[in-house]
């Protein structure tokens, strides 16, 4: 009997429009049901539990990484996501270095305090805000964007890509044949990928001839031989995952955050008083909404069972972090945001070989965008009058964050 005969209904009757706008009670019951669970909406497995994700993501003799098919179509071949042994160990030696802790400490704050500051001051003095829109993800792109050599590029150009990747790459529903259900829902991904190398392709003739400290030109040129750069065919669809997962992952923490602060009011107002505590914040916010909810695979090279799923070889499994860091198992009360929690660790930047090379990086642009947030505008209050509604499921945060004070 095949997976897909022996799925529950109420597996079977779930929707990509369910998951992308509230993903949390059919995960629930996954993770008491059905830990391991082919969904037929999306034409692979999904491991729901903190145990599960941590067992595959750690067994690399085991498990390979792999792309989901909505991800491969948008990034191409080879991305760092789906490649393994010496060419996933070839384009980690290429991201990595301008990444490591030591690398982004003598960067970072003259790198994005600048950009925080430029955009609280566009907003300070008007008593309201979007906070995703006007601060979060602005902030987010433009570090990224002028870490990687893309000044000339608008952050709002930035953010337009960053979206249109984001619909291609969560069109993930396929049809009882396991095709796209949607093909025409990779077309914003298309046009995005086209744009970025059209603006992309001159910048790296520049860099070929003329290498700076940008990482994209070390990307070109880092451990190759003398007088030949990387072939820009191995760069693209690493970058294409840079201006999606890259971008989005220290914005959508950073409004996360905020509005996880603003269900406990008095943890908000701790937070703000001493910035110390912003780190905490954030960890608590990347568990309890992961920026990178469910879009990380794994395929197995052997046939094996977890949590009593039995996949023959070439199965392949979403790791739903974002279900992982809810799970009751590990944490107490897990739907709710808590800043004193018990310190047990999340899994929003994965695990094993393929875990997020851009950890530290991004909390820390995290932090130094809301210690200038909140030291601008200390009286910042949520607009009680807007809902704070997030989206997504490959990809997950606050769609808007609208906030008041006065002036």
């Amino acid at each position: 009997m095949t997976a897909v005969t022996e799925t529950p209904a109420w597996i079977a009757e779930i929707t990509m429009a369910e998951l992308e706008k509230d993903p949390y009670p059919f995960y629930e019951r996954l993770r008491k049901e059905a830990p391991v669970a082919f969904v037929p909406a999306l034409g692979l497995h999904i491991a729901s539990t903190r145990a599960a994700c941590q067992e595959i993501g750690s067994q690399s003799d085991i498990w390979d990484g792999v792309i989901s098919p909505a991800g491969g179509r948008t990034f191409g071949h080879p991305a760092v996501l789906n490649v393994n042994g010496p060419e996933h160990d070839e384009l980690r030696g290429m991201v990595d270095p301008a990444l490591q802790p030591s690398e982004v400490d003598r960067y970072v704050d003259r790198l994005v305090r600048p950009i925080a500051k430029r955009y609280v001051e566009a907003f300070e003095n008007d008593g309201h805000a979007d906070l995703v829109a006007q601060f979060c993800e602005p902030v987010s792109v433009r570090a990224l964007g002028d870490l990687m050599g893309l000044q000339s590029v608008s952050s709002d150009k930035l953010r337009e890509w960053f979206h249109k990747l984001n619909v291609s790459f969560t069109n993930a529903a396929v049809d009882e044949n396991g095709e796209f259900a949607n093909p025409d829902g990779f077309i914003p991904g298309d046009e995005a990928r086209a744009e970025i190398r059209a603006v992309l392709d001159p910048l790296l003739d520049k860099w070929t001839v003329e290498p700076d400290d940008s990482a994209l030109s070390h990307w070109l040129h880092d451990g190759m031989p003398e007088g030949q750069t990387r072939d820009r065919e191995k760069i693209y669809p690493t970058v294409f995952v840079f201006l999606l997962g890259a971008m989005q992952e220290p914005g959508h923490a950073m409004a996360s955050t905020i509005a996880g602060l603003w269900t406990r009011p008095d943890q908000f107002e701790r937070v703000v008083d001493d910035p110390k505590l912003i780190r905490r914040a954030i960890t608590e916010s990347l568990r309890w909404t992961s920026p990178i909810w469910s879009a990380v695979a794994r395929v197995n090279k052997v046939d094996t069972t977890v949590a009593g799923t039995f996949l023959p070889a070439g199965s392949v499994v979403m790791l739903s972090y974002g279900s992982a860091n809810h799970d009751a198992n590990a944490y107490d009360a897990p739907s709710d945001y808590d800043l004193d929690r018990a310190p047990v660790p999340h899994m929003a930047f994965g695990a094993g070989k393929h875990g997020c090379a851009g950890i530290y990086f991004a909390s820390e642009v995290c932090r130094i965008g809301l210690e200038e947030l909140f030291e601008s505008i200390p009286n910042l209050e949520r607009d009680e009058t807007k809902e704070i509604d997030f989206w997504g499921w490959g990809f997950r945060g606050p769609v808007e964050l609208h906030a008041n004070w006065e002036v």
